[in-house]
């Protein structure tokens, strides 16, 4: 994370997404029934799968919209996207953060119901459901990219002044 605008950091857990998602699917039951899930590729896939599992919708497509990298947004790219306008359908993303993809994929499919585990300001705007909210200047560190490694001590850092 080398982005000036994420001063924070935000470590997510397996066990701590698996049980945010199954809340977002509590919340969606309400808003359903749906068709099928639409995954926003690639950081909603595990979430749109927990989702579909928990309402047992068996049907899951995806939209994929390419704008980031590991550390940074650009512009977005459509790289494939479900025929229609969204209706009876619920889309599934990681995270809303400045609404830029969610922009575009609600433009391909208006009338879809637009979920996201995780939403900062900028973008809560443009989604229908979420679970929990992020300040804008936090980077959230999902567990896929994320890998386990030796940290040093605390104190091991400080006696050599890091």
């Amino acid at each position: 994370m080398t982005d000036a605008r994420y001063q924070k950091t935000f470590p997510v857990s397996w066990d701590e997404l698996h049980r945010t998602a199954k809340a977002l699917a509590w919340r969606l039951i309400e808003k359903g029934p749906f068709e099928g899930v639409i995954a926003v590729t690639r950081g909603g896939l595990v979430p749109a799968a927990i989702v579909a599992r928990e309402l047992e919708l068996r049907v899951i497509d995806t939209v994929c919209v390419s704008s980031y990298d590991h550390q940074s947004q650009g512009k977005p790219r459509v790289e494939k996207h479900p025929p229609g306008d969204g209706a009876g359908w619920v889309i599934v993303d990681d995270l809303v953060d400045t609404g830029v993809t969610a922009r575009v994929v609600r433009e391909l499919l208006p009338k879809a119901h637009f979920a996201t585990v995780y939403a900062k300001p900028a973008g809560r705007p443009m989604v229908d459901t979420y679970i929990t909210e992020v300040s804008q200047d936090t980077w959230i560190m999902f567990p896929w990219d994320m890998e386990a490694q030796y940290a040093k001590p605390i104190v091991e850092g400080m006696a050599r002044g890091d």
